[in-house]
């Protein structure tokens, strides 16, 4: 009885590119008993191809184009907009590259996520994976966390690992982490739609079964 009454969450996505791992948490979404489906997909890009890979699988998608803005904070306020008319449970950013202000993150707190290509702390911002090359790290990956208004530094809800090889380049070792990626966004995702992770205090909160989580592909 509570699964049948339990309510579908919304879910909005934000992308600026191919959105791979849109499409991963698109098909998350759209397996059976999910308990979640995809509103929207959002980019501020209108030539995003991702745009046009859920708007031929029958997904809302829509475009505010941050060029078109005067500033960073008039784009947020329209952003906003165009999510809230969403009524969205959570927003997940799918390499949405814009730098969001502290109001529109704070409007969204506990329910605004982010996947980023490095193990934060380390390497934060651009260019991730040539910051772990030179940094001669051994191990490489991703995270999902929450996003605050400190870039790339939010409460982490779960994060995968890679070895970095002898002879990774910069490209042999993103496509490494990105297949990572593709497994811990989803998984983050369930606990989120479950119930099993929430934001409180500004620290990461496990209910029931789910614990942190470190995937292994190495």
């Amino acid at each position: 009885m509570g699964d049948t009454l339990r309510r579908v969450k919304n879910i909005v996505i934000l992308i600026s590119g191919r959105g791979s791992n849109m499409q991963a948490l698109v098909a998350a979404c759209q397996n059976a008993g999910a308990g979640a489906r995809v509103v929207a997909v959002i980019s501020n890009r209108p030539d995003a191809a991702g745009l046009a890979w859920a708007a031929e699988r029958g997904l809302v998608t829509d475009c505010v184009d941050h060029r078109t803005f005067a500033d960073r904070a008039s784009f947020d306020a329209a952003l906003r907009e165009r999510i809230d008319a969403c009524a969205p449970d959570f927003v997940l950013l799918a390499g949405f590259m814009r730098i969001l202000t502290a109001g529109f993150v704070a409007h969204y707190e506990g329910r605004l996520v982010n996947i980023h290509p490095s193990l934060l702390p380390a390497f934060a911002g651009l260019a991730t994976h040539e910051k772990a090359l030179a940094a001669g790290v051994c191990a490489h990956g991703a995270t999902v966390h929450f996003v605050t208004p400190d870039l790339d530094h939010g409460p982490i809800i779960a994060q995968a690992v890679v070895a970095v090889l002898p002879g990774d380049d910069a490209q042999s070792l993103a496509a490494r982490v990105l297949e990572q990626e593709h497994r811990l966004y989803p998984l983050a995702l369930g606990w989120l739609i479950d119930g099993r992770i929430e934001l409180k205090a500004g620290r990461v909160c496990f209910n029931g079964p789910a614990e942190p989580a470190l995937l292994c592909g190495c």
